[in-house]
């Protein structure tokens, strides 16, 4: 069975950091680039983040450049986001998915397989 398991939302005040993780399971962990999607309230779901673990390349939105890292873990199957300097405009629910890319026009998405995780909410307060 695909599991991906995301931990580490939490509330957190602006300018804090969190670290959030997403385990996998039940695929081949090196067979799909995976990454980190958030969805606010009233708004569409936003890529954020991308990792090609196999070829090391990673991918941020523009937002989150310079702020957020994204990483892997690939003894233990697992993505992590280091978020830093967080803004009240981060707070979302994120979820991990995979295999994820960059469609044209620079946009983060998500491509077969379309596995997702059941997300981790992130709020940071002002």
């Amino acid at each position: 069975e695909v599991q991906l398991v995301e931990s580490g939302g939490d509330l957190v005040q602006a300018g804090g950091s969190l670290r959030l993780s997403c385990a996998a399971s039940g695929f081949t962990f090196d067979d799909y680039a995976i990454g980190w999607f958030r969805q606010a309230p009233g708004k569409e779901r936003e890529g954020v983040s991308c990792i090609d673990s196999t070829h090391h390349i990673t991918y941020y939105t523009d937002s989150v450049k310079g702020r957020f890292t994204i990483s892997s873990d690939r003894a233990k199957n697992t993505v992590y986001l280091q978020m830093n300097s967080l803004k009240p405009e981060d707070t979302a629910v994120y979820y991990c998915a995979a295999e994820c890319t960059v469609a044209s026009g620079g946009a983060i998405a998500v491509v077969w397989p379309d596995y997702w995780g059941r997300g981790t909410q992130v709020t940071v307060s002002s």
